[in-house]
């Protein structure tokens, strides 16, 4: 029986109480065999590398994804907790919040759909792609070994299109709801901790945006440039029947202040802008209420963005904290740009996109197991790092000064190597390395 090394035991064995004895056996092979396995991550590429092709029960180890009872969300929770822990045990927290589409085919995925492919599309070419679109809440930390923010997922659901609604009863739930259920959930989860979520247009939607205000949860997001602002609604007089006034007075638009000439604009260096060491940019900022008939009005803080160079379209922000600082909105909306990292990450290192279950349990637990995969490393390194910093790969044509994800992932693979196949006697240590020798050899000839 495989068993998790002293120095991750703890990490690993917090996710025990998920599972019954026997289904958390299989479960602990198929976490060690996702980190190990290069390339697919299917059920029988993790046991092949772990040495039990030859085992008759496999089908047990297919059955910790598609029939055992454990609750995927109940994981997600403790994996928080393990991550605030470790990065963010105090002070406010900052979520970014996007969606994905995992590539997939098959008459038997029922909720599959047509989707936007996001990374091939541009504004003049519209490509679509067919596949689960999965919505994922990552938390975005400063990993000190690291030296910059990463986003580490902790609770990903899967979108289903509204195809995947016709042949029921209910109706079908958009993305919105779906974002709103994942940040009440982390709301009940963290009920005293101050959060900011962070995310893209397609949730910059009014009644989204009052119903996080109304949990306690700030949000910033893109702003249209066009969208209606209003000064607060002026103070009520005792006297006056009716309704109160929900706005005030209209102001001009983020169009109209940007091409009028009196707009007062001020400079700022925002380092690690998308993967830059930096770019210099001029914002100007002030509070409105956002507001359109017949929705919630929003009272917000707008902040609106050019460069200098004209290297990029004008952007506008808003933040519904109010109390919070012009710069510290474009640096948490700039971070939110590792979320793109951590899915091409997931994809390139974790084997996204390569499972290949049919059933409606398996597909909803395998890929929120692969993308939390993703921080568990990222916990598992932290452990490695702590007494001794890891190597950096470093080769002729890239010189990296920095670990990146792949060189936490190696650091986890070797400790891993170095824990099954270690001995003290001598024999048997000329035993391990010949079976480690010829699981390398298996593990790269056979590799998809």
């Amino acid at each position: 029986m495989i068993t998790s090394p002293t120095a991750f035991a703890p990490i690993m064995l917090a996710f025990q109480s998920l599972m019954l004895n026997g289904t958390w056996e299989h479960a602990q092979v198929l976490l060690i065999g996702a980190i190990l396995a290069p390339g697919k991550r299917t059920v029988t590429s993790i046991l092949r590398i772990l040495g039990l092709s030859q085992e008759k029960q496999f089908q047990n180890y297919h059955r910790v994804l598609n029939r055992a009872a454990w609750d995927l969300r109940q994981g997600s929770r403790i994996l928080l907790g393990l991550l605030l822990e470790q990065f963010a045990p105090r002070g406010p927290l900052l979520f970014g919040l996007d969606d994905t589409v995992e590539r997939r085919w098959g008459r038997k995925i029922r909720a599959r759909g047509i989707y936007r492919d996001p990374v091939r599309s541009s504004r003049s070419h519209f490509v679509k792609a067919s596949g689960l679109r999965w919505l994922s809440l990552m938390l975005l930390v400063r990993v000190p070994w690291a030296q910059r923010i990463w986003a580490l997922p902790v609770l990903t659901s899967l979108a289903p299109s509204e195809r995947y609604y016709r042949k029921g009863k209910r109706p079908p739930k958009t993305l919105l709801d779906w974002a709103r259920q994942q940040c009440f959930q982390l709301r009940r989860w963290l009920p005293k901790r101050k959060l900011i979520l962070v995310a893209d247009s397609t949730f910059a939607a009014l009644e989204f945006l009052h119903q996080l205000s109304r949990a306690g949860i700030g949000c910033i997001t893109r702003l249209r440039l066009d969208a209606r602002l209003y000064a607060p609604a002026p103070p009520r007089s005792p006297a006056r029947r009716g309704r109160p006034r929900l706005v005030g007075a209209r102001l001009p638009s983020l169009k109209q202040q940007l091409a009028d000439s009196k707009t007062r604009w001020t400079k700022q260096l925002i380092r690690n802008w998308y993967g830059q060491r930096g770019r210099t940019i001029e914002f100007c900022s002030d509070t409105a209420v956002w507001y359109h008939g017949g929705l919630p009005p929003a009272p917000l803080r707008w902040v609106l963005i050019r460069d200098p160079q004209g290297c990029f379209d004008p952007l506008a922000l808003l933040s519904t904290d109010l109390s919070a600082t012009p710069v510290k909105i474009i640096q948490a909306y700039v971070g939110r740009w590792q979320i793109e990292v951590t899915f091409e990450e997931a994809r390139a290192h974790l084997g996204l996109e390569t499972q290949r279950q049919w059933s409606d349990k398996a597909i909803a637990r395998s890929t929120p197991s692969l993308l939390a995969l993703f921080s568990l490393v990222t916990l598992l390194a932290s452990r490695l790092r702590e007494p001794n910093p890891f190597p950096v790969c470093q080769t002729a044509w890239y010189r990296k000064p920095l670990p990146t994800f792949s060189d936490a992932l190696a650091a986890v693979r070797k400790h891993l190597w170095r824990e099954f196949f270690t001995s003290d006697s001598p024999l048997d240590l000329q035993k391990s390395s010949a079976l480690l020798l010829e699981r390398f050899t298996e593990a790269l000839c056979y590799a998809a």
